[in-house]
């Protein structure tokens, strides 16, 4: 079956259509969403996720706000038994809403994102199974994307006995001076968001890397947090989600002190006026308003380092030696 026959559904939800419309490449974006996006990972995919020590997951909790969470474990915790499906051997962290929201049917977004190397790939799907710690993933949407705005990051060594040990949850309802200044200071975020305006859980979840130069993101006077929105690959599937369902969950690593900012909360977006246009060369910009939050302390047991990619050591062997060695 060919992916551009035009008798099958469009790829795209209504919300997707409707920005993909106003930024003149709906046509354009009818056809290459037809051969971009696949109902099975293809063998490259496949490899990739199998190679990663952290995953991105997009869910949405019990009262309909998404989270962005991250997985980890030593490369080969990702695996794919078939084109169809991704197993998963990990488990969200006490205090993660992702642990509440794991059930037969969820639907989740999956990135998985190559800091040293600047790769990603995305994975839509729902849980088919769970397990003890453990949980499998049957394919929606697979597609990938391109190196834009990911700043590249080297891996610099794996913490065993952080990876063990749960961290120290500390939730709060507005942003403290310590939030505010990873934000101010950021050059990468995640964001979740969901596909339908009703039931969230029943139908997709999406999780996306957002990226620029340290400070690329802003406050406005109200502290709600300001997201712009620079030219990429026209597939819109954050903005089109929050088109159709206006809110959002937001993702922040603290690389210096190995802790995790995790956001929830409202949003808007601003098509034009000055604040846009105070964020040069933004085509869009969107108003993230916190709801809640919370702090994972010590929750990053890989370390991250500027440089050029090179295969660090996961604190005794090379990177093959010690999935190998982890079975």
């Amino acid at each position: 079956m060919d992916r551009d026959d035009e008798s099958l559904p469009s790829p795209w939800h209504e919300g997707e259509r409707a920005v993909q419309a106003r930024a003149g490449s709906r046509e354009r974006m009818e056809q290459v969403g037809r051969l971009a996006i696949r109902r099975f990972m293809p063998d490259q995919h496949r490899a990739f996720f199998a190679q990663l020590p952290f995953l991105l997951v997009g869910s949405v909790d019990g009262s309909g706000w998404p989270w962005a969470s991250a997985l980890f474990g030593w490369p080969g915790f990702a695996r794919s038994p078939d084109p169809g499906r991704l197993d998963i051997a990990a488990w969200p962290v006490a205090g993660d809403p992702l642990r509440e929201s794991l059930s037969l049917g969820a639907p989740l977004g999956l990135l998985g994102i190559e800091l040293p190397t600047r790769r990603r790939n995305r994975m839509n799907g729902h849980v088919v199974a769970l397990g003890e710690r453990a949980f499998s993933v049957a394919v929606d949407q697979s597609f990938g994307n391109c190196p834009q705005y990911i700043q590249r990051r080297d891996y610099a060594g794996f913490d065993p006995e952080a990876l063990a040990r749960e961290p120290r949850v500390e939730p709060f309802a507005e942003l403290d001076d310590r939030a505010r200044s990873l934000i101010t200071r950021a050059d990468t975020m995640f964001v979740a968001s969901a596909s339908a305006a009703d039931h969230p859980r029943e139908r997709g979840v999406d999780v996306s890397h957002r990226g620029g130069r340290p400070g690329f993101l802003g406050f406005d006077p109200a502290g709600a947090i300001l997201v712009p929105d620079f030219r990429g690959n026209r597939f819109f599937n954050t903005l089109g989600n929050l088109v159709v369902y206006p809110r959002a969950g937001l993702l922040f690593l603290d690389f210096e002190r190995g802790d995790l900012l995790q956001l929830t909360g409202a949003t808007e977006i601003l098509w034009d006026g000055p604040e846009l246009r105070s964020f040069r060369g933004a085509e869009r910009l969107w108003r993230f308003s916190p709801s809640h939050g919370q702090w994972l302390l010590g929750a990053l047991p890989l370390g991250f380092a500027f440089g050029d990619l090179s295969m660090q050591s996961l604190g005794t062997g090379t990177w093959a030696e010690a999935g190998a060695a982890q079975g």
